[in-house]
């Protein structure tokens, strides 16, 4: 069951809401039994048969953080750091399995030439998800910075289904305690309101913009860019520019939706989630960008992962083998797969530049903490095409593939459109031709439409208030997720009023005359 599905949004959203309403006020821990029966029941709709995995991960660590907790006296606190580390590595063990043992098998025949059997593990639905959010919960608990003593809360804090699937990476000790407040059994008028706004706003982005803009590339399409290199056929500087640019605001507005669409489900129950995604297309410099994009795995990776190598407290050199090496476990989470081991590994590089950058000119003199109009757009220009570059990787099912689109996109298979594109540009295609454009006859899709959405798109991402600035004045999400960015009211900001509600119609409308394209959130295969 997905978000953008009619069962979800006129079956089982409506009976959760009014399930939960209905006996939460009276009986606040049916409430939560409610919740947590619907969010179990929403993840076996995918399939039955890993609930039980799901069930069993979270009771392992429920066990196992209780265990911690009862050990952490001053003479017995060996033993809870062994049973914080056996569970923390019990968890990823069975994420290993799951996700990498095929990679894992893949790539050892491939460097050793032997022939170990591969066996084909169905990877489960959003285990990166639950499975990272319980580690986070593990080491907060062995720190003394979370506690749950009640299975059931436990239970609905790792099942809770707006952010079974996909996200966000959510911290018990900001989550949580909200479920616990008398506000969080009563009905609210203005969180129902406000929740479905970003609720109605996430669906259009994903099956309006992303899928519209995402049957350029999508794997089905044979005439996709990314479908046609993988199979060896060179790649034009536009076909190659054109399929780069429509997969990189393809993820955006498919991760931009789901997030928005997991605070607006969220938020109709009265909680809050922490922010996830905001603009990070308009970054200045690739630390901003990971402080915009995928912020709840950002502080994940900075918590969990960079600062306990040592972060940048052992100079500068151990500092830049900490980032790259935090970047290329980061890419592996995404996929089992070279590609986004490579992908990660550009990230690595691209901050260790950014930092070596920042370092230089402080130590010339320069205030960081100033810039210029045209400094500004100089920086964001040069990360936003570093960034799309790297997204050829992520989008690649081969190493191959990815090189052939860099090759196209480097011109180094020519300058050419086809005679569809020359009459469609009229005046604009005659003068291309005589500036030494090929346009070839050939059977081949013409890039104008995908050029139209990119055009249309680009603008949207670039200098159009996100979602979290619309809804600004109504402190919609946690703004504790790693960023130091805060949501503000824009000048196009939300209110719960008839033009709104009226805005808000329309694009629902719109929304659901698309449900019936085939369709599915890009992350949650990762």
């Amino acid at each position: 069951m997905l978000f953008n599905s009619y069962s979800f949004l006129f079956a089982f959203l409506p009976a959760t809401l009014l399930g939960f309403f209905l006996v939460a006020r009276a009986k606040p821990r049916l409430g939560t039994v409610v919740l947590v029966l619907a969010s179990v029941f929403f993840y076996g709709c995918w399939d039955i048969r890993y609930v039980p995995l799901l069930l069993g991960s979270a009771a392992f660590n429920y066990a196992m953080s209780r265990a911690i907790v009862r050990s952490q006296g001053r003479r017995r606190k060996t033993i809870a750091k062994w049973l914080a580390g056996a569970t923390v590595a019990a968890d990823l063990v069975l994420l290993g399995y799951f996700k990498y043992y095929g990679f894992f098998v893949s790539s050892v025949n491939t460097v050793t030439g032997w022939h170990l059997t591969r066996v084909d593990v169905v990877l489960p639905l959003g285990i990166s998800f639950f499975t990272f959010t319980q580690i986070a919960f593990i080491v907060d608990t062995y720190c003394s910075e979370a506690r749950e003593q009640d299975p059931l809360h436990y239970l609905l804090f790792v099942t809770w289904f707006p952010h079974l699937i996909a996200g966000p990476i959510i911290h018990h000790k900001e989550t949580m305690p909200q479920f616990a407040t008398a506000a969080a059994s009563r009905f609210n008028w203005m969180a129902m309101a406000s929740g479905s706004a970003m609720l109605t706003m996430g669906l259009f982005k994903k099956v309006v913009l992303a899928d519209g803009i995402g049957y350029y590339v999508a794997a089905t399409n044979a005439m996709s860019v990314f479908t046609k290199s993988g199979l060896g056929v060179p790649v034009g500087f536009f076909d190659g520019w054109a399929g780069a640019l429509a997969y990189t605001l393809q993820l955006y507005f498919d991760f931009s939706g789901y997030s928005d669409m997991a605070v607006g489900l969220t938020l109709m129950f009265g909680v809050r989630f922490p922010a996830n995604f905001n603009s990070p297309y308009k970054a200045v410099n690739i630390i901003e960008f990971w402080r915009r994009w995928h912020m709840t795995l950002s502080r994940f990776l900075r918590d969990y992962l960079y600062l306990p190598l040592g972060g940048n407290r052992r100079g500068s050199f151990r500092r830049y083998v900490n980032l790259l090496v935090t970047m290329l476990i980061g890419g592996l989470w995404h996929g089992a797969g070279w590609t986004f081991v490579i992908w990660g590994g550009l990230h690595g590089i691209f901050l260790v530049v950014n930092h070596g950058w920042r370092s230089l000119r402080a130590a010339f003199g320069a205030d960081l903490s100033r810039s210029t109009l045209s400094g500004r757009f100089a920086s964001r220009t040069v990360t936003f095409a570093a960034v799309v570059v790297a997204w050829v990787f992520f989008r690649s099912t081969t190493l191959a593939g990815a090189c052939g689109v860099w090759s196209g996109m480097a011109g180094m298979n020519g300058f050419r459109l086809f005679e569809g594109d020359r009459a469609a540009l009229g005046s604009i295609g005659t003068w291309l031709a005589s500036a030494g454009v090929r346009f070839e006859p050939a059977m081949q899709a013409s890039i104008i439409p995908v050029g139209l959405w990119i055009a249309a798109l680009l603008p949207i991402v670039l200098w159009m208030p996100n979602s979290l600035e619309i809804m600004g004045r109504f402190d919609v999400v946690l703004q504790r997720a790693g960023s130091d960015d805060r949501a503000v009211a824009s000048r196009i900001s939300w209110r719960p009023t008839l033009w709104w509600a009226v805005v808000a119609a329309v694009l629902f409308t719109i929304a659901l005359l698309n449900l019936t394209k085939p369709s599915e959130f890009l992350y949650y295969q990762f």
